[in-house]
């Protein structure tokens, strides 16, 4: 279906002006599909589409509010959700997952005591006699106990050794050599006296002038049974090359043989161990359920022992793209457009969290719109166009014949009025699957605000497994959720209808930018959000909520555009 007329050039108020805009001005235009005295009531949930198209036959045409439609659309994710069985995905295909349940940790964490620093494990007050052995590694088996006074060097991860009373890291602490470590030679050694031999007389005072050597003097063949040799002073020898019998080593070495730890600063019990279960112990809720799976959470769910993660499966959408004048390349020409939808709208639900199965163009043709919503697998359908009331708008002809209920027919809101939702009749194959529809306009800008008013809602609830909320607001971690910030200029409004206007953010404040009519993209591809612009527009200062977009705001894109700007 073609898009509405276009909008008309700027108002003095910055917004488009001319009948044509649906986005402002006393009445709705013709491309509305109403008129202001219907569009005050807010509409009904779960009416069946009548024979002709719209609402069954002899009621009138009721448009719901907006907070109120995506109330509506919330419920109707939740009521889908029921039934959904929660997927079991490796931990390399869970990114950007839900988790349908509460993450308990399967062990402590951290599963024993560890140093959380490079050093000394010690134990008891300093100083430490260090033990020569190897240090203590993360992933190696922990060292002996240590007794009291002793230290061994340990590694940030490893197990610290029991006994252990604080981890001295090394940059705090000095060691030296125990003073028994100096190698024997440099001590002196006393000269013990040789036992007198009474066989051998002692020498006089003065030596003889020609006396005989004496007998240890003496070769070893000229000595006789009665001169036995007499016992040679020991030579000293370095410590190394003393034999061990002459200086056993102890199996554990006292603690004079090994160097000293020092303390540079106070050691206070505790420090710099890492308990076990300081994290969590086992059994505790590490997150809740309805966490999205972030980098950070798959690294604690590895860290916890998990190998695989229950999520809620993503929401499938299949989009129907309708319109005979829809051109996919080239330029337009002879009243063929291009089409903007089907580009947009398959990264953008994306971003909401869907698993996109296709987009398929249809055309005008209601046959073929009828055999692809019933025969369509995915939990929503989204269709572009053919949502009013023209004689090529099908859709709502498509959902009688197939047994829809309408949940939403029309939304008070500018631009995007003619949007809709319905649920599908469900598959006898499939009781418990229930699936919807989300009919867009054919108007860009006005499909962008079905977008954020109905599905983003709705696939928010899919994966959402707590209930929805009632006020319009929700906690959903997708869907644009409204915070008020004040607007720096006048924006202006529609006399009854919500109007979403795109905006920047500039430092506290939001501004209005142009280019903001149904046809128009320009403005939304600047944008950090749409602010939602009550009944009779805003004064400047004035608090307004703020849809966020579900992608980082462009910081610094819009000034170098400063014609964007109301």
């Amino acid at each position: 279906m073609a898009p509405g007329p276009t909008d008309g050039p700027p108002g003095p108020g910055g917004g488009p002006s001319g009948p044509a805009d649906e986005s402002a001005g006393p009445a709705a235009g013709p491309a509305d599909g109403l008129s202001g005295s219907t569009d005050e009531s807010v509409g009904p949930t779960d009416k069946p589409s009548g024979p002709g198209g719209g609402p069954q036959a002899g009621h009138a045409h009721r448009a719901t509010g907006w907070p109120e439609a995506r109330v509506a659309a919330r419920r109707a994710g939740a009521t889908a959700r029921t039934g959904r069985e929660p997927l079991a995905l490796p931990l390399g295909r869970a990114l950007g997952q839900v988790l349908a349940g509460p993450l308990p940790a399967l062990a402590d964490l951290p599963s024993f005591d560890t140093s959380a620093m490079d050093g000394w494990a010690v134990a008891g007050p300093g100083p430490w006699h260090v033990r020569e052995e190897t240090a203590v590694l993360a992933g190696h088996a922990p060292a002996a106990a240590l007794a009291a006074g002793e230290a061994v060097r340990i590694a940030t991860g490893a197990p610290v050794p029991p006994g252990t009373t604080a981890v001295l890291r090394s940059e705090h602490s000095r060691t030296e050599r125990s003073r028994t470590e100096q190698p024997l030679t440099e001590q002196p050694r006393t000269e013990q006296p040789r036992a007198a031999d009474p066989s051998v007389e002692p020498p006089s005072a003065e030596p003889p002038s020609a006396e005989p050597p004496s007998a240890e003097h003496l070769p070893a063949e000229h000595l006789s049974p009665e001169h036995p040799p007499t016992e040679q002073p020991p030579t000293e020898q370095p410590p190394a090359e003393r034999p061990s019998a002459e200086r056993p080593a102890p199996e554990h070495p006292g603690p004079g043989s090994h160097p000293l730890l020092h303390a540079l600063r106070e050691v206070v019990d505790g420090q710099d161990i890492r308990p076990r279960g300081q994290e969590c112990r086992s059994g505790d809720e590490l997150l809740p359920a309805g966490t999205a799976v972030t980098p950070a959470v798959l690294g604690l769910a590895a860290a916890a022992g998990y190998d695989e993660l229950l999520v809620l499966p993503r929401p499938r959408v299949e989009i129907l793209v309708l319109g005979d004048e829809l051109l996919t390349s080239g330029l337009p020409h002879e009243g063929l457009i291009r089409d903007a939808l089907g580009p947009m709208l398959g990264p953008w639900l994306a971003a909401l969290g869907a698993d996109v199965l296709a987009t398929r163009r249809i055309g005008d043709d209601a046959e073929a719109l009828y055999a692809a919503v019933t025969g369509s697998a995915a939990d929503l359908v989204v269709t572009t166009g053919g949502t009013a009331a023209g004689p090529v708008d099908h859709v709502h002809r498509v959902l009688d014949k197939a047994g829809a209920t309408l949940l939403v027919d029309g939304v008070k809101v500018r631009p995007g009025h003619p949007m809709l939702l319905a649920r599908l009749g469900t598959d006898p194959a499939r009781p418990l699957h229930v699936r919807h529809l989300v009919g867009l306009p054919g108007n860009p800008l006005a499909a962008v605000s079905g977008l954020l008013t109905l599905a983003a809602p709705l696939l928010a609830a899919l994966t959402e497994p707590g209930a929805p909320a009632e006020d319009g607001a929700g906690s959903e971690p997708r869907t644009p959720v409204p915070y008020r910030v004040p607007v720096r200029d006048e924006v202006h409004g529609h006399p009854h209808d919500t109007r979403l206007v795109p905006v920047v953010r500039r430092g506290g404040s939001v501004v209005p930018l142009r280019y903001n009519g149904p046809a128009m993209l320009r403005g939304i591809a600047a944008a950090d959000g749409l602010a939602v612009v009550p009944p009779g527009g805003a004064r400047p200062g004035q608090e307004l909520d703020v849809l966020d977009l579900p992608w980082p705001p462009t910081a610094g894109a819009v000034p170098a555009q400063g014609a964007c700007f109301t």
